[in-house]
């Protein structure tokens, strides 16, 4: 009987299937557990703000969150490549003059970036707020369970995360939901 596959031909067909059948459900095993635990360290509303000492963007010294205890911080976490984080910093900016006088302050976080780039952003915009850099990032980025930029994180005086803001802000955004938290008019 030629062209039928004997016995030993079959079984080999169905291995090999099998095998790439397992090796497919791995590969999406692994990358629905690469999703779900993304930044591993779950950040939630109440937790502590995870803090690290970096260097100040301008070069005069190095600052951390903690350093703002007292007040109001919200952490925007950015890249000058970031079309979004374009999008949003004149809104951050000019909410951050707004409210700075109140106990309030804008921290912008420059990551995976180089430093010549970030300037000139910071330039560009006029971003008058603090600005810390990590150019790698990667810490960061797990120590606060981001999924990409720009995101944000207000800090309570405290410090601890009273909101997270995955995406771009708008002035919409931190008019409707930063403001009233600061100013004590939200409630809890």
């Amino acid at each position: 009987m030629a062209g039928t596959p004997g016995p030993l031909a079959f079984e080999t067909v169905s291995a090999k299937g099998f095998t790439a059948t397992l090796s497919v459900l791995a590969l999406i095993g692994l990358l629905g557990f690469g999703l779900l635990t993304k930044g591993g360290e779950n950040l939630a509303i109440g937790d502590p703000a995870p803090d690290k000492t970096l260097p100040y963007l301008d070069g005069s010294g190095e600052g951390r969150i903690s350093d703002y205890r007292g007040r109001w911080v919200l952490v925007n976490f950015w890249a000058s490549w970031c079309e979004p984080c374009r999008t949003e910093a004149p809104a951050l900016e000019e909410f951050y003059r707004a409210n700075r006088g109140g106990g309030f302050l804008v921290l912008g976080i420059d990551l995976d970036d180089a430093s010549p780039d970030a300037e000139a952003f910071v330039e560009e915009f006029g971003l008058t707020y603090p600005q810390l850099r990590d150019g790698d990032g990667r810490e960061r980025r797990d120590a606060f369970g981001m999924t990409g930029f720009p995101e944000s994180f207000l800090v309570d005086p405290e410090g601890k995360i009273a909101l997270i803001r995955r995406g771009p802000v708008t002035a919409d955004y931190l008019n409707r939901y930063i403001e009233p938290i600061i100013s004590g008019e939200a409630t809890k």
